[in-house]
């Protein structure tokens, strides 16, 4: 037995337009999803900036009284500090990575013969697990790994200085987008906070929302802050580390000062930067001295853990007040979304969740 269901075209219109909604939105954002993440970095980076702007802005105001001129000063100067300091650490670590790494392809003829006896002494390593000529094994995969790489590069040299430019033009709008975000967001946030509190049934949900949203900037800028006197620390331990062995083996000591801003620099990678800073710096030693980089490498794995289970939980605290297996998992999912980016906002966006889920009581009561 058949039915017959009637419905009005109201209706009708309306079971359509629902799902065509939601598919077109979806795509919407599909579609504008690199401008999404390069306003959202900027957000963040403008928030990661905050403790700096308001530390600068307490200078003037100390010094030259208040004025509201002040704020836009002060996140000028904070820009500039920041540009700077960024400057000035990758005009001392690129000329010390490109010397040493020069310096090792010099002398390498010279290091592998003292090292491994030259091919004779390959050879005979060779004979003694049975392979007779190591030498033409060794020469025939490198002969065939050049040509690979040589053939990857043709065939992707066009698309390569496309991708070069894309990630250059997508710098320059995060920088701009960031240093406009620390001019006008707050005068931005203040007409937001007006034109929802207009009238004053919408005063105490604005002022919830104003709450989280400002709990919410403080985690991001809170982390940011501890994370780099962290890493600043790190970066004076790895430093201080490489200067007493080249004292001890002979070796440059002007080496000292970038070896600790590379390990500083990747600190900043959540979980797994410590490991990859310490070993591009124990990699890099080995091209100078093959022994201060095992000295380092040890005595580094040693300072990371004091650093890892004293100095870092003592320094950042409770800010966050998340588990480390909440931590992992941020970073890790993050990771696998969008790279090394997700893995470095990640863990502040966690944070933010944990805010949203504190402060869900006060939102169903509000709507109750």
């Amino acid at each position: 037995m058949s039915k017959t269901i009637e419905t009005d075209l109201k209706t009708f219109i309306k079971f359509w337009l629902v799902p065509l909604g939601i598919g077109a939105l979806i795509f919407v954002l599909y579609k504008a999803l690199t401008g999404l993440i390069i306003i959202g970095v900027s957000i963040f980076l403008a928030l990661a900036l905050k403790p700096l702007v308001r530390k600068v802005n307490s200078f003037f105001t100390h010094h030259f009284g208040k004025d509201k001129k002040h704020q836009t000063m002060s996140a000028v100067f904070a820009y500039l500090i920041v540009v700077l300091v960024i400057g000035a650490i990758i005009a001392i670590v690129g000329p010390v990575v490109v010397n040493e790494t020069a310096k090792f392809v010099q002398h390498f003829p010279d290091t592998f013969e003292k090292s491994f006896g030259g091919w004779d002494g390959i050879n005979n390593f060779g004979n003694s697990i049975g392979i007779s000529n190591l030498q033409g094994e060794i020469t025939n995969a490198l002969t065939g790994l050049s040509d690979n790489l040589l053939g990857l590069l043709g065939n992707n040299l066009v698309s390569s200085v496309t991708g070069v430019a894309d990630v250059i033009m997508k710098i320059v709008l995060v920088i701009v987008l960031t240093f406009l975000f620390l001019l006008e967001g707050p005068s931005m946030l203040e007409v937001i906070w007006s034109s929802m509190g207009a009238r004053k049934e919408d005063q105490k949900s604005t002022n919830l929302i104003k709450k989280i949203v400002t709990r919410m900037a403080n985690v991001v800028s809170t982390y940011v802050s501890r994370q780099i006197i962290v890493a600043v620390i790190d970066g004076c331990a790895a430093m201080v580390i490489v200067f007493v062995l080249s004292l001890i083996l002979g070796f440059s000591s002007s080496l000292a000062i970038p070896m600790g801003m590379i390990t500083m620099l990747f600190y900043l990678i959540p979980m797994f930067g410590q490991f990859i800073g310490g070993t591009l710096v124990t990699l890099l030693l080995f091209f100078s001295n093959p022994l201060a980089a095992g000295i380092f490498a040890v005595i580094y794995i040693v300072y990371a853990q004091v650093e890892n289970n004293v100095i870092a939980p003592k320094i950042q605290g409770s800010a966050l007040n998340l588990q480390p297996v909440v931590i992992l998992c941020a970073v890790v999912i993050g990771m696998y979304m969008f790279g090394l980016l997700g893995a470095i906002i990640a863990i502040p966006i966690a944070g933010c969740i944990r805010v949203l889920i504190e402060e869900y009581p006060n939102i169903k009561a509000l709507k109750d």
